[in-house]
């Protein structure tokens, strides 16, 4: 007798699992699924058809299936990746995924090399490190960017990226929250609810039970918060991803005191913040109370070119409660210890060199860079007559199309011109009509995109 199948699907009699159990080779096995339990298999004579897949017993997480098409960036480089191959010798330019383009300063890099030559000494040698970062590298963030401001090293979590400790923030929520975004926002708050299962179904181009900000030119880009309703968490990005707009003081200020009157907690993300040059806030916690309401994410990607190194920061203070009173700080640890084993040390030691003296002045080097680029393409798209935000205080310029889909402004500047940039619908239905323009390439690659868009669009 043929074993049971666990599993509803053709099997081939050319295959060897057919073949260990019987001589027929001119006919398809068909299991009966109606006698599934009785380990019974029929066979009939049928055309020879295409082989089914293997299919466990598993079932699909459920929230992977609302996830709506791909995440945006690989998505843009599948796109991408079509354009060259209908016209292989097109030269791309890349104006669309803020990944950085400039060589990392020497004072960074030579510290890494340092770090990983040790490891191959018995005295320099080091495993497992703290999950939460090594003690010199937290006491270093917690001076440099949150002196004065009541932040200490035990408060500070050095990580792989903030997009990952963003997902590590949401395992810390769990299913049962709803959060409220910015809107446009980063992609990666709304998709990580939604695998998290705090989110509905997507309908109107948004999820059910998330609160989309909506944050446009009409309102100086800062919701109006009255209009909230109910958010367990609210993820704020300043300056923000895409549309490259700082909050005031005054805004962040509102946006603590909303938080204090509805027990709510704020994930703000300042991953740009060095890139202010005003006199917004680079930290949420230079907003008296915060500390009580909110948590702050940070990198080293987009201040030294480390997007492919990999090294972040999340500060829970321990002041920030759960409404029974236990410390976030806890919980939050936990996951930390649970789900990862701390950054790499090479890495880490090139975060001790990015906040020398030496390091931060290169690290400003390559913004003041990356700045000239984000001007470069403002003007260029001021004299052609668009409506033109962001740029001031963030490597993006926000570029608005009027009563056109920003996938057609996307497929069109591609097309035409060579360009990739990002269309601003996919950081939300807030960024319809938009596409976000990023400053990261090479200046002779920025140059050359802004005569290639001065050309179609004049």
């Amino acid at each position: 007798m043929l074993p049971t199948m666990n599993a509803s699907f053709s099997v081939s009699l050319n295959s060897p699992q057919f073949l260990a159990h019987t001589s027929f080779t001119s006919s398809k096995l068909k299991y009966d699924t109606s006698r599934r339990n009785l380990g019974i298999c029929k066979c009939v004579s049928s055309p020879p058809t295409e082989q089914t897949a293997y299919t466990t017993r598993v079932s699909r997480n459920a929230n992977m299936a609302k996830l709506q098409a791909g995440y945006l960036f690989p998505e843009i480089a599948r796109r991408r990746a079509a354009h060259l191959l209908k016209y292989p010798d097109a030269q791309v330019i890349s104006l669309g995924i803020g990944d950085t383009t400039e060589p990392v300063p020497d004072v960074i890099t030579n510290a890494m090399s340092e770090r990983a030559s040790a490891l191959s000494t018995v005295e320099g040698y080091s495993g497992y490190g703290a999950e939460q970062g090594e003690k010199k590298l937290r006491s270093a963030i917690a001076s440099t960017y949150y002196k004065d401001l009541g932040i200490d090293e035990s408060d500070i979590f050095v990580s792989d990226g903030a997009k990952c400790d963003i997902s590590r923030l949401q395992v810390l929520f769990g299913s049962n929250v709803k959060i409220a975004v910015q809107d446009p926002s980063y992609p990666a708050y709304v998709d990580s609810s939604v695998i998290m299962g705090q989110t509905g179904l997507y309908e109107n181009q948004r999820y059910t039970n998330i609160e989309y900000m909506r944050c446009d030119p009409q309102n100086g880009f800062f919701p109006d918060l009255s209009l909230i309703s109910n958010a367990d968490v609210i993820f704020f990005c300043s300056p923000n991803n895409p549309t490259g707009s700082a909050a005031t003081r005054d805004q962040l200020t509102q946006l603590v005191q909303y938080a204090k009157k509805t027990g709510s907690i704020i994930v703000y993300d300042s991953a740009y913040a060095m890139y202010i040059s005003d006199d917004c806030p680079r930290s949420i916690f230079e907003i008296d109370g915060a500390k009580e309401v909110a948590i702050e994410t940070s990198s080293f990607s987009k201040y030294a070119g480390f997007t492919g190194v990999r090294l972040g920061w999340t500060v829970v203070p321990k002041e920030l409660l759960f409404s029974d009173g236990f410390p976030v700080a806890k919980d939050f640890n936990r996951i930390v210890c649970t789900c990862f084993n701390g950054a790499s040390n090479i890495a880490q030691a090139g975060g001790l060199a990015c906040l020398s003296p030496e390091g931060l002045k290169a690290m400003q080097g390559t913004i003041s860079f990356y700045k000239e680029n984000t001007q470069i393409i403002m003007d260029t798209f001021t004299k052609l007559g668009f409506d033109v935000y962001g740029g001031k205080n963030a490597p993006y310029v926000w570029v608005h199309f009027p009563g056109r889909s920003s996938w057609d402004v996307f497929a069109e500047i591609l097309e035409k011109a060579n360009v990739v940039t990002t269309p601003g619908s996919g950081f939300g239905p807030g960024g319809e009509g938009f596409v976000r323009v990023s400053a990261f390439g090479h200046r002779e690659n920025v140059l050359e995109a802004s005569r290639r868009l001065s050309q179609l669009y004049k």
